[in-house]
């Protein structure tokens, strides 16, 4: 190897010595190497670099600290540097090895560089367990705190927003009581669950919300207490988590405490949200040009004298912070430990809509008998108070009569300006003030959550290397709110207003035990785990009654009593040879409650394999190349959530109101059965992965490619039955297969690494595809497929077809003039028949992007730093359903008594009745977006050991689109009158003592 080395330094003398121009003066990741010693006039310093090997090194850098002076290794590893008087430092820094720093107290200085591998040896959480990252066999990505999204952060999943190739990340709205949608490699079901498995500190937590937190199922974890997040994607990582694996995996490591001194860490974030545009909307002036213009007599007596702008009545610019304080440490240096406690309060940028938060979290790890036994008590709860607003207040807001006052001078409906009839009540079907709609409703919640789990980790006496593991997990939560509507507002007048209260109650119980045994091998190691879990879930809640203002019963709705229960053993081997050869072998057994006892358990088995390259003869003394991986993995994983709890048993409901039956002179209930599929079985998934990692240049430049392959049997999915054959027209039940592919690249570069200045980036993309290869029960040649998306005119606006992509637009053609203009009514007979009718409608587009493009960077110069994290899609398609639904003449008036205003798309296409199925209205909604954009600086020691940063953060900074709605990301692809992402400008403190 010795020989390769010599043989081949010279050919990469002149890359190093180019490559030193930039890395002249860098720590990469060096443990500086320094005596102190006193230097008061210049000095020439010469010497030889050398390896670990003994080999010369050439290209080196050698920079004197705090000056320009700068000099370059020769071929034979020879420098020579003068140093200028009153400096007292030479840093040596190459490509691919440890910087070091060394005193120049003399005038033969040798140095021996050691390779900078360190990043290998990241130990990274994996399912049971963790590895290094060199071990690593499956596709995993790790996002840690510091390289964490900056700014006002509501909900954890938003941290790793554009950071991470095959994970999408999409804010359901803009309030900041809304969740987000997480996919991974954009999930792998149709009906059932797409969400992946969240597990915190190792205890999986049940999808979903709870009563009086919507779906933000992770706002309740606060983002400043968490470490690292690792993504599970290909079916190698994933399968050990078997039945709630098939859409990957995100393991959530919260901060714990370390040993040594007391350690106060304080921060603040102060931010000021502005709503976005909403709908392109005529102006007063120009509505009222337009009536004037083509409407009626009794149209314009229905113009007001008044310049209203309804958006901007009901949105505003809403403040928050973020404060958190957190101590770590150890006390009688035995019991590592930190505790913190947030406080959390957003406004929404829609009036009335609101949400704070308190939150604590204590973490104590002691261990016993010489490190044999550690214990790890993770504690944490939080307590929210949301006030949700009436969000259709916003597509009010947008059609409200622009002519109109808020207030209309009067006591009746609360003194706010209402379209009345000629009884002087509201006008059935015209739209209600929407101001009113918000200030006239009270809708609050309070939720409280505390998860926790004590690990007991025990290397046994007698066989260090035998390890048991039990984990002990909870997660408990209670919500409660109440809804309260006055008999004087428009929108309850007529019972009497309206008031009701509502709960739940949910709880999680796990039992996870392992044990763990790694036997040290000649040249090669294996590690084996073998384990069992048993986990329990329940949500409970009291019949609601609902009440009008008087106190009069209205109606009820039935109490809930849902709950399950899984059980699982599973094992792992890990097996490598030489430190070349990698094999993971998984194998999972799960048992659910939510199957009948035929179809109850699953087996899902993976293998993975890999080889590093780098590690083998032929490239171990390459300086360019310093990590190559290839990986390959097959897996099988399934699903069961998203289906109810008890899908294949036939359960008796209480009629409503509606369904009574009299005996006598009484009126009783009656039972009516629900629909239920006796046979139903887990969906399974089964998945090839092929990869590669790379590292250049001693990990200067890292990254990864992967290619996977993944079919979906047996899916889960909501069809329609034939009719007599069970409780409804539609049913849950196994039928059909879906087919997706995807590639994903993924790179991190630190181009510039210098003493006072460094550069980071880092690059994915992920290109994604399915297809649906069957989706019936019965074969028909016939069937265009399956309705599904939101409802447009009586029917699902998307469509899921057998070799097709799932949920595309099924729509009419649009013909247009010879100008351009869309003309009305006139679509392309696509079968030639000469008659347009359902039989010329055609699958266009996909909601679903093709590309998720993902940028991020960071300059640090001195103590300023500054970076921006980018995202885009390609490909996606929305369908503007406020521009159909308001941009022809008819949407003027529903009723004689009120007018709406009109999408300024009217104006181009003269529309006079709405074109429900126009592919016009399905726009390209390809994007880029600029995430955020950071500034900090790091005051420094203010006081003591007390340290200052400050930072200014702008986030949702700007949108590059064609399309023309008001947001290009929209969940199911579909636009109506979407609740905006605002654009967040804040400041914040950083204080560490």
């Amino acid at each position: 190897m010795r020989e390769y080395r010599r043989k081949h330094r010279t050919n990469t003398y002149w890359l190093a010595l180019l490559a030193s121009t930039l890395t002249v003066g860098i720590p990469l990741a060096a443990t500086p190497v320094t005596v102190r010693a006193q230097q008061q006039q210049q000095l020439t310093v010469q010497g030889t670099v050398r390896d670990d090997q003994g080999t010369p090194l050439a290209g080196v850098g050698i920079a004197v600290a705090g000056t320009v002076a700068q000099a370059v290794t020769d071929a034979e590893g020879r420098y020579r540097i003068t140093v200028p008087a009153g400096a007292h430092q030479l840093v040596f820094s190459s490509i691919g090895y440890l910087t070091q720093t060394v005193e120049a107290d003399r005038q033969q200085i040798d140095v021996v560089l050691l390779p900078s591998s360190q990043d290998l040896e990241e130990v990274v959480v994996v399912g049971y367990g963790s590895q290094t990252k060199k071990d690593l066999t499956g596709s995993v990505a790790n996002v840690a705190s510091k390289d964490f999204n900056a700014g006002l952060v509501g909900s954890a999943e938003q941290l790793i927003n554009g950071k991470a190739s095959g994970v999408q990340v999409m804010s359901n709205s803009g309030s900041p009581t809304a969740g987000s949608t997480i996919r991974i490699r954009g999930g792998a079901s149709l009906s059932a669950s797409n969400d992946p498995l969240i597990v915190l500190d190792g205890v999986p937590l049940e999808n979903g919300g709870i009563s009086g937190n919507g779906s933000n199922f992770m706002s309740l974890i606060n983002p400043n207490d968490i470490e690292s997040m690792t993504i599970l994607k290909d079916a190698s990582a994933t399968a050990i988590y078997g039945s709630r694996a098939s859409n990957g995996v995100v393991l959530i490591t919260t901060k714990k405490g370390t040993t040594g001194t007391l350690r106060i860490g304080f921060s603040s974030v102060l931010s000021m949200q502005q709503q976005q545009k909403v709908a392109d909307m005529l102006s007063p002036q120009r509505f009222e040009q337009v009536i004037q213009e083509q409407g009626t007599a009794a149209q314009q007596t229905l113009l007001g004298g008044q310049r209203t702008d309804w958006v901007g009545q009901v949105f505003q610019s809403a403040f928050g912070t973020d404060n958190n304080v957190s101590l770590s440490g150890s006390v009688t240096n035995a019991v590592p430990f930190r505790a913190s406690v947030g406080f959390f309060d957003q406004q929404g940028t829609l009036r009335t809509d609101r949400t704070d938060r308190v939150t604590g979290a204590l973490s104590l790890s002691p261990t016993f008998f010489d490190a044999h036994l550690t214990l790890n008590l993770n504690v944490k709860g939080a307590l929210n108070n949301n006030r949700f607003a009436n969000t259709d207040a916003i597509w009010s807001a947008v059609a409200f009569n622009p002519t109109q006052p808020v207030h209309s001078g009067s006591e009746a409906f609360g003194g706010f300006y209402e379209s009345l009839d000629n009884a002087g009540v509201p006008a059935t079907g015209a739209n209600l003030n929407p101001v009113g709609l918000l200030e006239q409703e009270t809708h609050k919640s309070r939720v409280g959550r505390s998860t926790g789990n004590l690990d007991i980790d025990y290397k046994f006496h007698f066989l260090p290397a035998l390890k048991a593991h039990v984990t002990l997990g909870y997660d408990y939560a209670h919500g409660e709110g109440e809804n309260r509507i006055p008999a004087s507002a428009a929108n309850a007048y007529t019972v009497g207003g309206s008031f009701n209260e509502y709960a739940q109650n949910t709880q999680n119980r796990l039992l996870t035990a392992y044990l763990n045994y790694t036997a040290p091998l000649e040249n090669s190691s294996l590690e084996v785990t073998a384990g069992y879990d048993f986990q329990y879930w329940s949500a409970k809640s009291p019949s609601v009654i609902y009440f009008n203002e008087a106190g009069d019963v209205q109606s009820t709705a039935m109490a809930s009593d849902q709950r399950h229960t899984l059980l699982s053993v599973y094992g792992r081997i890990n097996y490598q040879y030489g430190g070349r050869y990698l094999v993971t072998a998984t194998i999972r057994r799960d048992g659910t409650s939510r199957f009948s006892p035929e179809n109850r358990w699953g087996t899902f088995p993976s293998l993975a394999l890999a080889w590093r390259l780098s590690e083998e003869d032929f490239l171990s003394g390459s300086h360019t190349l310093s990590d190559l991986k290839l990986r390959a993995s097959y897996g099988v994983t399934g699903q069961q959530d998203g289906i109810g709890n008890y899908g294949y048993l036939s359960i008796y409901n209480r009629g409503d109101d509606f369904a009574q039956y009299r005996f006598g002179e009484s009126f009783y209930r009656v039972l009516r059965p629900s629909v239920y599929v006796y046979d139903l079985r887990w969906e399974t998934t089964r998945a090839f992965n092929y990869g590669i990692d790379f590292g250049l240049w001693g990990n200067r430049i890292t990254g990864a490619v992967e290619y996977y392959t993944r079919k979906t049997h047996d899916l889960l999915a909501n069809v329609s039955v034939p009719a007599g054959t069970n409780f409804d027209q539609t049913a849950t039940t196994n039928v059909g297969n879906i087919e997706s592919r995807g590639f994903e690249f993924q790179v991190n570069a630190t181009p510039i690494s210098r003493e006072t200045l460094t550069w980071e980036v880092g690059f994915n993309a992920t290109q994604q595809h399915t297809r649906v290869t069957n989706l019936s029960m019965v074969e028909d040649d016939k069937s265009v497929g399956s309705y599904v998306g939101p409802w447009v005119s009586g029917r699902g606006i998307q469509i899921l077809t057998t070799g097709y992509e799932p949920n595309m637009f099924y729509v009419y053609k649009q013909v247009y003039d010879e100008q351009g203009k869309p003309l009305e009514n006139v679509y392309a007979d696509l079968n030639g028949d000469g008659i347009i009718n359902e039989s010329d409608l055609y699958r266009y587009e996909s909601p679903a992007a093709e590309w998720f493009l993902g940028f991020n960077t960071q300059l640090t110069y001195k103590r300023w730093t500054v970076g921006t994290t980018l995202r885009a899609n390609v490909g996606n398609y929305v369908f503007n359903n406020t521009k159909m639904d308001l941009g022809a003449w008819e949407t003027l008036q529903y009723v004689p008594f009120a007018l709406n205003n009109l999408h300024s798309d009217f104006l181009n296409t003269g529309f006079r009745a709405r074109q429900y199925y126009s592919d016009y209205y399905v726009e390209n909604a390809s994007f880029l977006r600029m995430e955020n954009i950071t500034l900090g600086y790091d005051v420094g020691r203010i006081a003591g050991s007390a340290r200052l940063r400050l930072g200014a953060i702008v986030q949702n900074v700007f949108v590059q689109s064609k399309y023309t709605g008001n947001d290009p990301e929209m969940p199911n692809g579909f636009d109506s009158t979407f609740y905006p992402r605002p654009r967040t400008y804040s400041l914040s403190v950083n204080l560490q003592f």
